[in-house]
């Protein structure tokens, strides 16, 4: 498979010895103009890579923030069509990498390998399939790289060695490590186990790895960026275009507080080169 905007993404990173700042939104919160506007926003803040949460009815992975932004992209309208005409759009006038963030479902719908297809087509990068078994995921995987896309697999601080080191088998783009068990949301404290599941990734794979679920604080933007080579930010941003409103000051008010996340992970890029240079 030729290398992705994400593969080659992360190697620009790491040429730079730089840490990677991954993006959630939900696609369609509050409706698709607003999606294109934020992803143009989040990559003049300094974003590395956009995921694009595809809105379902029954998100059990979710923190009842992505819950109610499902909730407000599905009221509005979206179909998995409109975000791909989002995604065209975003294509227009940026290269930034686009991952879905999708449970199994919506791609069904339509038949998987069409959906695989018509997001290819559209821009798309890759995908993290959230309810999707290791049993089940080899015509999955085949269909995503027949595509052209990364898989990009999750892993979490209870996945059993023999089984992450199947499920890394099956991985390319990045491998997403969960800060902690449970569902994704707010946490105001760095998570003990978040160590611990980077260095079992890293011992089975050579892929990068992002660390995410519950980063909100600058301690804890700054903690995950010494240890990973990306951190994600989801139900933080999401509430922060939220409650900002949906107007451009609005997004103008939430940039700032994205923009602090952002500024704290590349600072502890800047500070480790500086390290290294003396």
């Amino acid at each position: 498979m030729k290398p992705t905007r994400i593969d080659r993404c992360f190697e620009n990173l790491r040429a730079r010895g730089e840490t990677g700042f991954i993006a959630y939104i939900t696609a369609g919160d509050p409706d698709l103009d607003a999606t294109v506007e934020r992803v143009r926003l989040l990559e003049e803040m300094g974003v590395d890579l956009v995921e694009l949460g595809i809105p379902f009815t029954e998100p059990l992975a979710d923190g009842e923030a992505n819950q109610r932004a499902a909730e407000r992209a599905l009221s509005a309208g979206t179909t998995y069509e409109g975000i791909l005409k989002a995604v065209r759009t975003i294509r227009e006038s940026s290269d930034i990498p686009l991952v879905f963030f999708s449970y199994l479902n919506p791609l069904f719908v339509r038949g998987f390998e069409k959906s695989v297809a018509m997001a290819a087509e559209a821009g798309v990068d890759g995908m993290l399939l959230v309810d999707m078994s290791l049993e089940e995921s080899e015509p999955f995987t085949r269909t995503l790289a027949g595509a052209g896309l990364n898989h990009v697999v999750l892993v979490t601080p209870t996945t059993p060695d023999s089984r992450m080191q199947s499920l890394l088998k099956e991985a390319s783009g990045f491998v997403y490590c969960v800060s902690r068990a449970g569902v994704t949301g707010e946490q105001t404290e760095v998570q003990k186990d978040a160590k611990n599941v980077l260095d079992r990734a890293r011992r089975y794979s050579d892929l990068p790895v992002a660390l995410g679920f519950g980063v909100s604080t600058l301690e804890q933007a700054e903690t995950y960026a010494g240890m990973s080579d990306a951190v994600v930010v989801g139900s933080s941003i999401v509430t922060s275009f939220h409650q900002a409103g949906n107007t451009s000051e609005g997004r103008q008010k939430a940039a700032k507080t994205i923009s602090a996340l952002v500024d704290a992970v590349k600072r502890v890029s800047k500070d480790n080169l500086k390290e290294k240079d003396q």
